[in-house]
């Protein structure tokens, strides 16, 4: 039996973010012997992305880029979803959109399938129905590792796509909220599971804006725009050790670096 340690990086937010992932993140993956990189851009501008950002990211030492609903808030990263197959928006987006989904890449141990998805709860952007979409996906997926970004607001439909793609498939991480959660492990059915995988950038914050502006929503002043929060920064993530023959998992570990 092979073994792999998939890594699945938290929402990169702001310049920090990025930066910190440049000091840190291969260090980490060679600590830690990492195969397989997948990592949550979507907040790299505050909301969203650009093609600069996406190639600082990947030459930090990410293999794929994952999005979320903040896909298309930086006009520029429109061509840039069609011409790179290794950064994903959700696939249950509306099919017309730029960019892709899902995507099968080859590794040393072997085909991976990547997924991304988006959940309905509180999104207020009305995408297809997660659930079925992934069905749809693995029908035409026959990597025996594959992997899913969830980037939702509710822990309960993430958890609800955890069990559902139980034994279905081999990670299954929650994205979007910025809070690391402790439920890392194994499903039943051999489905490693996080239920959010947590954040990469400014520690001292409010999910990586600057405390302040957040309170001051809060207190009923008019909403601006998003400032990413300065000063020391952490990276938070999830180690799934992955069965490459069976595609099962055998252990999840959440790490948080600062």
């Amino acid at each position: 039996m092979g073994a792999a340690n998939i890594l699945a990086v938290g929402d990169v937010v702001g310049n920090i973010g990025i930066e910190f992932l440049e000091k840190h993140l291969r260090s980490f993956k060679k600590l830690n012997d990492i195969s397989f990189t997948v990592v949550n851009g979507e907040n790299a501008s505050g909301t969203g992305i650009t093609p600069e950002q996406a190639e600082r990211i990947f030459a930090a030492g990410a293999d794929v880029i994952t999005l979320g609903n903040h896909t298309f808030a930086r006009e520029q990263i429109t061509n840039y979803l069609d011409d790179c197959r290794y950064i994903l928006r959700p696939a249950n987006f509306a099919p017309q959109v730029a960019g892709r989904g899902f995507g099968i890449f080859e590794t040393l141990f072997g085909d991976v399938c990547v997924i991304n998805l988006i959940g309905r709860l509180g999104m207020d952007i009305g995408p297809d129905n997660p659930f079925f979409e992934a069905d749809k996906i693995l029908k035409s997926c026959p990597a025996a590792v594959t992997l899913v970004d969830f980037h939702a607001e509710a822990t309960s439909e993430r958890q609800a796509m955890g069990y559902y793609l139980d034994g279905r498939v081999s990670a299954v991480w929650g994205t979007h909220t910025h809070v690391q959660t402790s439920d890392a492990g194994v499903l039943p059915n051999g489905t490693g599971f996080i239920s959010d995988a947590g954040m990469t950038g400014a520690a001292i914050s409010i999910l990586g804006i600057e405390a302040e502006q957040s309170v001051s929503l809060f207190l009923g002043n008019p909403k601006r725009r998003y400032t990413p929060a300065r000063g020391p920064a952490k990276m938070e993530c999830a180690v799934f050790t992955v069965d490459t023959e069976s595609g099962k998992c055998c252990d999840v570990q959440s790490f948080r670096i600062m």
